[in-house]
């Protein structure tokens, strides 16, 4: 159970779906309700294919380029790092990479599930490295089922929430999300260090052994 809530806190932490919310309103606001729903639905499954990808995959990846693991953390770690940074200078779209002409694209589009929603609004390199780096640590069958579960949840969360989107944006209103996220952007933070010093204390440990 603690392996769950870790995960599922860590990622919620760094793909941050309440800081999508105004986003989402904003791409979707001539939508009708039926077309939010199937929208966040397949947003929420196109996350879930992302991560799970991620989780078993990626260790091949890192295999193939030849990339260690503490530098796949320190590499991570910074880019979560910077995207709490972002998240605490309230600079959500650009943390995101969206730009205006990608937002107007999208909007024009009849499908935004995929581009900008899944990726690379909320599945970005920070919850793919982070993933990486879990599954090198946790990879025992019992781990891996939790894990998946976690991810599956998170998922669901994130159909939830975008499901709920414009009502949570008349309730908690542009300054209630944005504090919100700035909460949530310290906890990154915190995250992304605690990968960096974890890496770098495995490096020395090897260099003195």
């Amino acid at each position: 159970m603690d392996l769950f809530i870790y995960l599922f806190v860590a990622l919620f932490s760094v793909l941050n779906p309440i800081g999508t919310v105004p986003i989402f309103v904003g791409l979707t606001q001539d939508d009708t309700k039926q077309e939010r729903s199937r929208i966040s639905l397949w947003t929420a499954i196109n996350v879930f294919a992302i991560l799970i990808i991620s989780f078993f995959i990626g260790q091949y990846v890192l295999l193939f380029f030849g990339i260690s693991i503490d530098a796949l953390r320190i590499a991570g770690g910074l880019i979560i790092v910077s995207s709490g940074f972002s998240l605490l200078s309230g600079k959500i779209n650009k943390k995101r990479g969206i730009n205006k002409k990608i937002e107007t694209d999208a909007q024009k589009r009849n499908d935004i599930a995929l581009t900008p929603l899944a990726i690379p609004m909320l599945a970005g390199p920070g919850s793919i490295s982070l993933l990486i780096a879990f599954y090198q640590e946790h990879n025992s069958t019992s781990d891996i089922i939790i894990s998946s579960l976690a991810i599956l949840a998170i998922a669901v969360a994130i159909f939830v929430i975008l499901r709920s989107a414009h009502y949570l944006a008349k309730i908690l209103g542009a300054s209630g999300i944005v504090a919100i996220s700035r909460i949530i952007g310290f906890i990154v933070i915190a995250i992304g260090i605690q990968y960096i010093v974890s890496a770098i204390i495995n490096i020395i440990k090897g260099n003195l052994t």
